[in-house]
Parts: C-alpha cells; structure tokens; sequence
C-alpha cells in the first residue's frame, strides 16, 4: 500500500548509473525568458533539466542562449523529443542532439493525438529499442499502463515515466491505482511525468513511492514561477518524507488520540 516503505534510510535517485541528489526535474520551456528559467532552477534545487531539441536555442549564438543561463557543466541537459509524432522523427532528433552536446541520457516521447498529446505507446516501444540499440539510455514518458511499462523496463530504459494526466493540463494525478501498480513492479526509477498542477500533486506523486518527478508547465505558468519552484522542491521533499515515514492506517471510526474513559 501507499506510504509502505520497507526501508526508512533514503537512498539517492541513481538513473543510468548517475547519482542525483534532487528528485526534482524541471523543463525549459513557457518560461518569460532564459533569465527566469535560471531562476526558477535555481530556486528548485533540481539537477537536471529537459531540453526541447526543437524549441530552445543551445547553437545560435546570434540569439539568447539556454547554455548562456544554465551551464551544462553544472546541470544535466536532459534532451527530449517534444513535438515528435513518428519514431523515427524522435530518433533522428536525439541522435542530433548527441552529435551537438554529445548527450547519451535522453527522454524519450513519441506523442499521438495533438489535442491531448497522449504517448502513442506503439511508436515509443519501437523507438525505444532503436535508441538503446544504439547506445542511448532511455528515459521514457509512457502512458498509466503497468503492462507497457513493464515491457519498457524489460526492454532496458533506464527509467519508467507514466504520466499523471495529459501534458500542460495540470490536472494532478488521475490514476493513483496504476501510478502505484508501476511502482511495485519497477526495478528501476519511476519519475511521474506531466500533469502536475501544484505543489500537492508532486506531494501525492511521492507519497505512492515514486523515485521522483518531472514538471514544467507547473512552474513557468504560475503567477510566480520561482516560488512554485520553492514549492515544488519542498513538496518532493515532503512527500518522499512521509512515504519512508509509512502513512497511518485509513479508519471508518474515529480513534481518539487521548482516552474518553477516567476523566473524572
């Protein structure tokens, strides 16, 4: 069940044989500038950063740059294939994106529908083992499913990342069932990816025992972006907390704190 932890002593996020020591991934995209990205970052605590091939700038030194505010020497460039319809499309974008930063841990989505940009799960299994037949380690955004999940872990990506509800959406974790299903079946980490709203839903996401999560829209839409940033890296924290801490037991009846009996 939720909050059954076995083993109160944390143990640090590891990915691909990395070590992190926040459980907290951001993007880079819908932010005012690169300037409040920096900030925001800065303010999450988080060490790794997804990178949009096709929309942020790390090559044209004619415009604002992302390499100019977050230093790729200080934090992990997480380069992903937002935007890609097609597997092939998606391989193409991450094998460029290793020839210009020489990138091997890359997220992998192969979206369907642009309405509600739902994994088409199909595409991203195929794309999947292209990747990691060419030397990739493949961090994948998938749909609720523990059966595809599980093939994606078989498979050999080096972490599972179901969504929570649709990208941008902001709707909080939808199905906690399935979140938790993939959870106990998971050998490696299982980082909820899109449909975090506030800093309670990455509280939940943690708290069903997930290794960590990632957001965007969440931070650079709200009315304070850095703030949220603050929130968001406090309530990873807390959540994680309270799942090694072990939730008490749900009960219909109320169960006093203090006894009824022998007050007088």
């Amino acid at each position: 069940m939720p909050g059954s932890a076995t083993n109160h002593i944390d143990k640090p996020l590891v990915i691909a044989g990395r070590e992190f020591s926040s459980r907290l991934i951001i993007g880079t995209g819908k932010y005012k500038d690169y300037a409040q990205n920096a900030a925001a970052l800065a303010a999450s605590g988080a060490d790794i950063v997804t990178v949009a091939m096709r929309r942020v700038n790390i090559g044209n030194p004619d415009e604002p740059m992302l390499v100019d505010f977050i230093d790729p020497k200080k934090t992990v460039y997480l380069p992903n294939t937002a935007g890609c319809f097609t597997g092939e499309d998606a391989v193409r974008t991450l094998r460029l994106a290793r020839e210009a930063g020489g990138w091997s841990l890359v997220k992998l989505e192969v979206l369907s529908d642009p309405k509600h940009l739902y994994p088409d799960m199909e595409e991203t299994l195929r794309a999947a083992k292209m990747l990691i037949d060419d030397g990739f380690e493949v961090m994948v955004y998938c749909s609720d499913d523990p059966v595809f999940a599980k093939k994606l872990e078989d498979m050999g990506c080096a972490a599972i990342m179901p969504l929570g509800a649709p990208i941008g959406s902001g709707l909080g974790l939808q199905n906690k069932v399935n979140i938790r299903l993939i959870v106990e079946q998971t050998q490696v980490p299982v980082i909820v990816d899109a449909g975090v709203g506030t800093a309670s839903d990455a509280c939940v996401a943690m708290e069903l025992g997930c290794d960590g999560v990632l957001m965007n829209t969440a931070i650079a839409e709200a009315r304070d972006p850095v703030r949220m940033a603050k929130a968001m890296k406090h309530a990873v924290i807390a959540g994680r907390e309270a799942y090694l801490a072990g939730r008490m037991a749900k009960k219909l009846y109320a169960d006093p704190s203090s006894p009824l009996a022998g007050l007088i």
